[in-house]
């Protein structure tokens, strides 16, 4: 019974940290774009990616602690879970190198443009899709 909370709960976690990994890099996307006469939609931009930075981050967290949590109860040993854990741990990265370039963007040392920022969005999609054909499929 605690193993199907356990699994609804790091379900609901992973939804939640996934809506967050899409939409954060569309902001960083738009405050690429931001031209330098508009500091309003600037600062507009950068307060609403900090707040979704913060937010996102424990429930990532969650997502990782469950997780593990489950590995745990089920004590797997295929294949598959290691890849996904690896993958997993790639999206940490990932999620922490978010934090790095929302801090470029706050301290105006952004580098990087609005094209590359649109093919950074797709990391995680690319991510979520691997990880749902490795738990559904169960290849090796």
């Amino acid at each position: 019974m605690m193993l199907l909370w356990v699994k609804a709960f790091h379900i609901f976690f992973v939804v939640s940290w996934f809506a967050g990994l899409f939409y954060l890099p569309r902001i960083f996307v738009n405050l690429a774009m931001v031209p330098a006469d508009s500091p309003a939609e600037r600062e507009r931009l950068l307060v609403m990616a900090r707040k979704l930075y913060k937010f996102v981050t424990p429930i990532g967290a969650l997502a990782v602690i469950t997780g593990l949590w489950l590995w745990y109860l089920f004590g797997f040993s295929a294949g598959w879970i290691h890849v996904k854990t690896t993958l997993v741990a790639g999206l940490v990265v990932y999620h922490l190198y978010c934090g790095r370039l929302l801090r470029r963007f706050r301290e105006g040392s952004n580098l990087r443009s609005h094209v590359w920022f649109r093919f950074f969005n797709e990391v995680p999609v690319l991510v979520l899709l691997a990880v749902v054909i490795l738990v559904v499929v169960k290849p090796f």
